[in-house]
């Protein structure tokens, strides 16, 4: 699977997130009837096309991404060649109204999040929304961040650090980025509201510090099935299986993934389990190995059930799932300038990506390639917005420049224009060598490997 799902996987996924960009700017820069030179599917030497009128449609060798060439555009010109020399003034893009040459640099990013939108908004109304419980707590720890919080068994959270009605995806994204910091939570109980402080307890995951609230969930009964068996590890030696529904570990009866999650962390010698498989009751041992001192080596989930959903319902869903990614990444990359948590573990590169594309196929197949399309997706457009010169929003901010200085008379002349350029192809560029660098270094680092973070509620929990 490896050596031909996994590869294929990556440049399907990088590939359709760059050219799903490049095609926001060139159906508008089509639309303002702006001279289209070039439409490459992949970077470097052309191994086969058809140009039809003046666009040359083409399969290019390198097949991560790809590029538009617009008549007059020499931004670019490094990369994608010099433009034609018999273009007419009025097809050429730089001599048209500012305007529109912000809407054809926005069009690319837009596309990226109409992208992000329309894969669960498509997944919502094929297979249904997922119906999330409320978030209730089942048990608290004895001494833990919850209890000594004031947390009870039975509490409903209807507030959470400021977030009204929040999801359990809300609640575990902002305690894992939250450790050591009081959160305000409001809870119901007996039919009053009761204000609390709840400080996350720190702990390291993959080298970072991580928030824990130390309760479980009331997920409602809801089936506890094994999303993932890591190759190896103890519970792989167990004959644990993908698609295991647990119903006992140890003498509990299981009812949630948070309380397997606590149960293994805190029983350090062989763990009896009880699963069905294929309608067959299987009783299982855990050997006394650990992985990091804590971990089996394996991922469990809740399994939601699916509702069938309006489009309007199925809309609201694609939001608040982009808005929550779009929360924790900039959350984490807030930290991460702030000095809190490093920069070698929150940015990945092509190395990077890979990984976790091979990590989404392996484990959910069609479901896991395009739920990382869309993640991809949203995160490149929001990051074509920078105001970084080359990226779409230099581009636009500097449009915006030119148009204020226009007002009184001024203009950037073409040298400052290309030594702006210039200096954006360096930042790119070293951008790329860091983070490129920083795979690597990932790679060979002595560090034991772990699973990434589940992104939402119904993906497998790998803290096990």
């Amino acid at each position: 699977m490896d050596y031909l799902i996994v590869p294929a996987a990556f440049i399907f996924i990088l590939g359709s997130a760059v050219v799903l960009h490049e095609f926001g700017h060139f159906l508008v820069a089509k639309l303002f009837r702006i001279r289209v030179e070039t439409f490459s599917v992949g970077f470097g030497p052309r191994l086969f096309g058809k140009k039809w009128g003046h666009t040359d449609y083409r399969v290019s060798a390198i097949p991560l991404g790809g590029y538009v060439k617009l008549g007059g555009d020499e931004s670019n010109a490094p990369l994608e060649g010099a433009s034609a020399q018999d273009i007419p003034p009025e097809e050429m893009f730089n001599l048209r109204p500012r305007w529109q040459r912000v809407l054809v640099a926005l069009a690319g990013p837009v596309m990226n999040v109409l992208t992000a939108l329309a894969i669960p908004f498509a997944g919502a109304m094929m297979y249904g929304v997922p119906a999330t419980p409320s978030p209730v707590v089942y048990d608290v720890k004895p001494g833990g961040a919850a209890d000594q919080a004031g947390l009870k068994p039975g509490d409903r959270i209807i507030s959470f650090n400021g977030t009204e009605h929040p999801s359990w995806d809300m609640i575990n994204g902002d305690a894992l980025l939250s450790p050591g910091k009081a959160l305000p939570v409001v809870v119901t109980r007996n039919g009053q509201q009761v204000l609390l402080t709840l400080t996350p307890a720190l702990r390291l995951e993959n080298g970072e510090p991580a928030g824990f609230l130390e309760f479980i969930p009331d997920y409602g009964g809801l089936p506890v099935v094994v999303g993932e068996v890591f190759s190896g590890s103890p519970a792989e030696e167990a004959g644990l299986k993908t698609g295991d529904r647990l119903t006992k570990i140890g003498s509990e009866d299981v009812k949630s993934a948070g309380q397997v999650t606590e149960y293994i962390r805190g029983h350090s010698g062989q763990i009896p389990m009880t699963l069905v498989r294929n309608g067959q009751t299987v009783q299982v041992t855990a050997p006394e190995r650990r992985l990091d001192g804590a971990r089996l080596g394996f991922g469990v989930g809740e399994q939601f059930p699916l509702h069938d959903a309006t489009v309007g319902l199925a809309l609201k869903y694609a939001v608040d799932t982009n808005v929550q990614i779009l929360r924790l990444t900039g959350k984490a990359l807030g930290q991460v300038f702030t000095g809190q948590r490093s920069v070698r573990n929150t940015l990945s590169g092509p190395i990077g990506i890979y990984k976790a594309a091979k990590t989404s196929v392996e484990r959910l197949g069609w479901d896991g390639v395009f739920g990382m399309l869309g993640f991809l997706s949203l995160n490149l457009g929001i990051f074509n917005l920078l105001p970084i010169p080359v990226l779409d929003g230099g581009a636009i901010f500097l449009l915006i420049i030119e148009g204020l200085l226009a007002l009184i008379g001024l203009s950037i002349s073409a040298a400052v224009r290309d030594r702006i350029q210039q200096v954006g192809f360096v930042m790119v560029l070293l951008l790329m060598v860091f983070v490129i660098g920083n795979d690597f270094v990932k790679m060979i680092s002595k560090e034991p490997e772990r699973p990434p973070a589940a992104a939402s509620s119904p993906a497998p929990n790998p803290a096990k």
